[in-house]
């Protein structure tokens, strides 16, 4: 048999301790076993700490590093990224909440192994909604339009917490950090949309434990999801977050673009200059959501505000 690839699997942890023992059990009964599970605690208040000191004396393969200093869930994982080691083929965002599938692992290694080497990607999947309780009550919705860069300038599918990215992709995003604030989950899907492939896998990889302390919440029910993207839409800080990610990523890379999606990153931050030119992209430009009525809603505030 040949020898399994090495992962480098990278969990944030922030006041955790009563969702944690779930997450790194199912994360070490892994059907792919060769892994690291690298852990930085992000300023941890409860009893995080002293759990997370417990599991790695039972488990070598679990790496823990205490936080000097609270980061916030996108720094903390940047940071991690940053320490992902040379040997390691594939690494993968991990959350403190969540179960995951016994094949998590392992089906996103068998993914991006068929593609290229050379090629950077990013493998990420649905999940099954749940709640506090891991009492089932929905699943994330499925990108009908498929991952593209004209969706990932304006949404992400990208669920942080299934991502599994190969090594060229890892030396990609760490080679070119770019400004704060982005959302690392959002960012890796921009990126390797844009310079490499990104594979969405339709069946669930994991319970995605909905309650009240995450971070960005998913909702148990459709209404609850229109609900939470509507006021998303509606907030400055989501337009801003928005340009500005578009805006980095035309800064970093600007000379590996293709001429098609280097237009397409240049229309949709160029055209927010004045109503008329708003009003024209709205009905010619390409970016779009993964739902018809998103994008509607989408192209609307477009018009009022831009990106």
């Amino acid at each position: 048999m040949a020898e399994e690839s090495r992962v480098d699997i990278l969990l944030s942890t922030y006041d955790g301790a009563a969702w944690l023992d779930d997450q790194i059990a199912s994360i070490l009964g892994q059907t792919h076993g060769n892994f690291r599970l690298c852990i930085r605690d992000d300023g941890s208040r409860d009893a995080t700490p002293e759990l997370l000191a417990r599991w790695a004396e039972r488990d070598a393969r679990i790496i823990w590093r205490p936080g000097s200093r609270n980061l916030g869930p996108c720094g903390s994982f940047f940071r991690l990224l940053d320490s992902v080691e040379d040997d390691a083929a594939f690494a993968g965002f991990a959350d403190q909440d969540d179960v995951w599938e016994a094949d998590k692992l392992a089906r996103g290694v068998a993914a991006l192994s068929a593609l290229p080497a050379e090629m950077p990607a990013l493998y990420c999947a649905r999940v099954v909604i749940v709640d506090e309780e891991l009492v089932r009550r929905g699943l994330s919705p499925l990108p009908v339009r498929g991952p593209s860069l004209a969706n990932a300038l304006v949404e992400n599918i990208a669920i942080g917490c299934t991502i599994l990215l190969n090594r060229a992709a890892i030396d990609l995003l760490r080679n070119s950090w770019p400004a704060p604030p982005v959302f690392h989950d959002w960012w890796a899907y921009q990126v390797i949309g844009a310079l490499g492939q990104v594979i969405y896998d339709p069946r669930p990889a994991l319970k995605y434990r909905q309650h009240g302390g995450n971070a960005i919440g998913a909702g148990f029910t459709p209404l609850d999801r229109l609900i939470g993207k509507v006021r998303r839409q509606l907030t400055a800080g989501q337009s801003d977050l928005r340009r500005h990610q578009a805006s980095e990523l035309r800064r970093l890379f600007a000379d590996r673009l293709s001429p098609a999606d280097r237009a397409t990153i240049d229309a949709l931050l160029d055209s927010e200059h004045g109503l008329i030119s708003r009003l024209r992209y709205a009905f010619t430009g390409t970016a779009h959501r993964q739902h018809w009525l998103d994008t509607l809603a989408y192209k609307a505030l477009y018009v009022i505000r831009g990106v």
